[in-house]
């Protein structure tokens, strides 16, 4: 049996993993988009590194467009194979697919509108169409957590919680070996937090062979979670209550603001958020992911599930508006009143944040907060250089008078610690061999550090492209 990492491997987008087995099934871990490259990243998408008619089965971890968003290109390119995830992930993907479509379209028209004024031949054309990413759906396979799948009569799947978001799953594989013997191999996808605000996690997941893991935060430590509501708390009112400016949050459509949300939502119940003050959801895709969770609240951890005793609903609140329509998000701009503003995308690479950010990034009474992590090529990543005077946004150069802020308390992935803390469901004598990708290389490497002294051997951290046998 062989790995293949095809993306993902030392950075952090395109989670792409072929597992050809000695019986010939070719198994794909994820098919995700490369973000946040610039200019590459058309490139970097278009070369597969595979022939997707080759491919037998797309096992999904999750709905993220860097660990999804291949899959209706794919499908263009002649895939038909099943795709198999979570009941959530399937019903995330059917909007955020779509979402990544339209996303395509607009993009590609407004770079050759751009070529033609400059009198150049360059033109760009979307991965895919709205149609191919409605036909993908029809390739998707939902399987419940903890139940067993048979993908063909020699490999077993099994999902297991990862807790990173809503449907979000560890994939276990079991492949029979022509020789008899078994070997397990675990997928983490994305690892959430131990105490994930929304979502429930398992507690364990079964004894693997081989681990492909995940190291995002693979050399960072985050704030515990109570420091950052307390943190966010107080920046609300220096932002919008002393100063009568806006705080602007980027964040991802589909986990962060449902969690961002969730937090306003209790400190506006306990009294901590004033009464007066509007906070805006600006994001077509995070209205409608909204709904979904809304529709899986059985998947809530206990602390949601408390909180819906005394209000039905927690992803809403009087003050809360929820803005789809493109000229009321431009109306937000010119609004003089302060206010919360959540709009993806959480790297500020595309989406409605970068025109209220270009509005407001002059004006000193307004603070920008990243809450989640950026890709080093990211508009999100650049305007957070220390000392950093000014930024081009669309072309248009502006001075940065407004605050700049990080706050990783809301991260939805795991750090080091809480990665190794879950990782003690493992016997490390058993653990043959450790496959670490997602993560950028100085991560990985101090990650790899800590789970050497944490008592596993044979780490690996591949190369792109790279084929590893076990």
């Amino acid at each position: 049996m062989t790995i293949q990492f095809l993306g993902a491997a030392r950075e952090v987008t395109g989670s792409k993993h072929l597992i050809t087995t000695a019986y010939k099934t070719r198994i794909l871990l994820d098919c995700g988009m490369y973000q946040g490259k610039g200019l590459e990243t058309d490139r970097m998408n278009r070369e597969l590194g595979f022939n997707p008619s080759d491919i037998d089965c797309l096992i999904l971890s999750h709905a993220h467009i860097d660990h999804s968003g291949l899959i209706p290109y794919i499908y263009r390119q002649g895939f038909r194979g099943r795709v198999i995830c979570t009941p959530q992930t399937r019903d995330l993907c059917t909007i955020m697919l779509a979402d990544s479509a339209h996303i395509q379209k607009q993009d590609t028209e407004w770079f050759n509108k751009k070529m033609v004024k400059q009198n150049k031949r360059e033109r760009a054309t979307p991965l895919y169409s709205p149609d191919d990413a409605k036909h993908c759906m029809h390739l998707f396979r939902a399987l419940e957590y903890g139940r067993d799948f048979k993908i063909d009569k020699h490999t077993t799947l099994r999902f297991t919680r990862s807790g990173h978001m809503l449907g979000a799953a560890i994939v276990n594989l079991t492949i029979e070996e022509p020789d008899g013997k078994t070997t397990k191999l675990a997928f983490t996808g994305d690892m959430g937090r131990p105490q994930n605000r929304l979502i429930r996690r398992d507690s364990a997941f079964p004894q693997c062979d081989y681990l492909i893991t995940e190291a995002t935060y693979g050399d960072r430590r985050h704030q515990p979670d109570n420091q950052a509501e307390e943190q966010l708390c107080r920046l609300i009112h220096e932002t919008c209550v002393e100063k009568g400016g806006k705080l602007i949050i980027p964040s991802f459509s589909v986990g962060r603001t449902q969690e961002l949300v969730f937090v306003l939502n209790n400190l506006y119940n306990h009294g901590l958020l004033s009464h007066k003050l509007k906070v805006y959801v600006d994001s077509p895709l995070a209205v409608n992911a909204s709904r979904i969770f809304s529709d899986h609240l059985s998947e809530m951890n206990a602390d949601v599930q408390r909180v819906m005793q005394n209000d039905t609903d927690p992803f809403g609140f009087p003050t809360l508006t929820y803005i789809s329509k493109a000229e009321d998000s431009i109306r937000l701009n010119t609004d003089p009143d302060p206010a919360v503003i959540i709009s993806s995308s959480g790297m500020l690479e595309a989406g409605r944040v970068k025109q209220h950010v270009a509005y407001h990034i002059e004006d000193p009474r307004c603070t920008v907060l990243i809450v989640g992590y950026c890709t080093p090529a990211s508009l999100g990543a650049r305007i957070q250089r220390p000392g950093l005077k000014e930024i081009s946004i669309f072309g248009v150069v502006h001075p940065i008078r407004a605050q700049i802020l990080k706050m990783d308390g809301f991260s939805g992935h795991a750090d080091f610690e809480e990665m190794l803390q879950y990782y003690k469901c493992q016997n490390t004598d058993k653990v043959k061999g450790i496959f670490i990708v997602h993560g950028e290389y100085d991560a990985q490497k101090a990650f790899a550090d800590k789970l050497q002294q944490a008592g596993y051997n044979n780490i690996t951290i591949p190369e792109k492209g790279q084929t590893i046998e076990i």
